[in-house]
């Protein structure tokens, strides 16, 4: 390796080291003060805190890594560029892409690296994690619930707005879900002004005193026909107990590992065997409801080909009602009705189920696509800092920091965004996932067109030289 190469190298790993380590302490206390809020005070082990924090570290890499390289590339080659390094370099018949030539290889290397980690490290990380943090929450029951939104907690999910007291055991604004026994969602509500969680750590049942609260429950009726009035019990309570039965969560066991269907904790081998049951499970469900429709509205499987819909209007099909009483002509449309209804409430149902299965498939193809995406950001960052910074010939955390913060922000800003559209079905997950880097990747290739033939960020006479014509075309010049 030559000496220059030496030299750039160890510039861009020196400023890269710096800002990795400061960006990655800086999320981490991000982390801390969203989580640490679940840990403090509940007589947690600080081995417990520490592994806990450890776990959800990797899941920082994807966010810090870019922006890291980013920043870094701008800061080294403003400073190369500021001290006239850089225009050294070219008197000496050195280019732009040759000087970029050492480190193009070492984000090569980089962005293998980070597809490995985002692959396996990440995936097994998350696992730990989620384990880890349902471990904790079924050592100590006044975890389980958390301020905000609901939480899994045995046949109940239970929201609460705030959390108080010495364990956090004094609970406001409290609102429950109980699970029916069907397994068809919650048919009933309880909601109460404050409560208490009173628990033994000899008990198998935590206690869940509520008070000033109502409870709600809507009773399906067996028949359909009085199924639209939706008709519900309602009542009003002082206090009101609700035990749960803890046997299972008290099986405490931090190293116990069960829970594995969370798409983010599977590598790419394991998401391509999933998505491809997921979306056969989809299909044949698809087929199997149509068939069943089929043969409830009595439309039968044709196996010749349809060539062209012909209707005839028969005399007796109009007349077909007059051949019943009044009564009976009643009875038939209210059963026909009934059987309409009946068809569409399954229809929309099983809409819904098939709506929110197909989420699920985009969410694994997001996950799959987000391990691809992280390696080509690493190099995608580096093209538009690098040639930014020999640009705007500024080192230093000044303008190469408002730069990389307003590029990383568009970044992550379009790539949330496409990846929640993706996830409701509004684009493709292959789409919302790379839309991002569709995005960033013209402005990489101006940026370095301009930083290797030495133009300027903006090029003010491509913006002057129409407004100088207009202004001789209007006011000619005076001989």
């Amino acid at each position: 390796m030559k000496i220059l190469d030496k030299y750039i190298l160890k510039t861009f790993l020196i400023t890269f080291t710096v800002v990795f380590v400061i960006l990655f302490f800086i999320f981490i206390l991000q982390t801390v003060w969203l989580l640490i809020a679940e840990l403090a005070g509940k007589d947690l082990d600080f081995s417990m805190i520490i592994k806990f924090l450890l776990f959800s570290m990797p899941r920082l890499i994807p966010l810090v890594l870019p922006l890291s390289i980013l920043l870094a590339s701008i800061m080294s080659f403003g400073d190369l560029s500021e001290n006239y390094e850089l225009a050294a370099m070219k008197s000496a018949g050195i280019s732009v892409q040759r000087a970029l030539k050492p480190l193009t290889i070492f984000i090569t290397f980089l962005s293998i690296a980070a597809f490995f980690f985002a692959n396996n490290v990440i995936p097994y990380a998350e696992y730990k994690f989620i384990n880890f943090r349902k471990n904790i929450a079924q050592a100590k029951p006044a975890l389980a619930i958390a301020e905000g939104q609901f939480s899994d907690v045995g046949l109940y999910n239970i929201k609460v707005n705030k959390k108080s007291g010495e364990n956090g055991n004094i609970l406001t604004g409290i609102t429950i879900h109980k699970k029916s026994d069907l397994g068809d969602g919650s048919r009933t509500v309880i909601k109460a002004k404050h409560g208490r969680l009173i628990s033994s750590e000899n008990s198998n049942t935590l206690q869940l005193v509520l008070n000033d609260g109502n409870y709600y429950e809507d009773i399906v009726p067996k028949n359909y026909e009085d199924r639209p009035k939706m008709p519900f019990v309602k009542s009003a309570f002082k206090k009101d107990i609700i035990n749960i039965d803890l046997s299972e969560l008290n099986k405490i066991d931090t190293d116990n590992e069960n829970i594995t269907n969370t798409n983010t904790m599977l590598t790419t081998s394991e998401l391509n065997y999933t998505l491809d049951s997921l979306k056969k499970t989809l299909k044949n469900e698809v087929i199997s409801f149509s068939e069943n429709i089929n043969q409830r509205v009595g439309i039968q499987k044709s196996t010749q080909p349809i060539t062209k819909l012909k209707i005839k209007k028969r005399p007796f099909q109009t007349q077909l009602l007059k051949l019943f009483t009044p009564k009976q002509q009643l009875d038939v449309l209210n059963l026909a009705n009934s059987n309409l209804e009946s068809v569409k409430y399954s229809v929309e149902n099983s809409n819904t189920e098939f709506k929110t299965k197909q989420e699920n498939i985009n969410g694994h193809l997001i996950a799959l696509y987000d391990k691809f995406v992280i390696a080509f950001a690493c190099f995608l960052m580096f093209f538009i800092g690098a040639p930014l910074g020999a640009i705007i010939r500024k080192g230093g955390l000044g303008l190469p920091v408002v730069f990389a913060m307003l590029i990383f922000i568009s970044f992550h800003f379009v790539n949330t965004f496409g990846k929640r559209i993706s996830e409701e079905g509004g684009l493709s997950p292959f789409v919302g996932s790379w839309m991002s880097s569709f995005i960033l990747t013209p402005l990489a290739v101006l940026l370095t067109y301009r930083a290797t033939n030495d133009i300027g960020l903006i090029n003010m006479d491509v913006v002057l030289a129409p407004i100088q014509k207009l202004i001789k075309k209007i006011f000619p010049p005076q001989n």
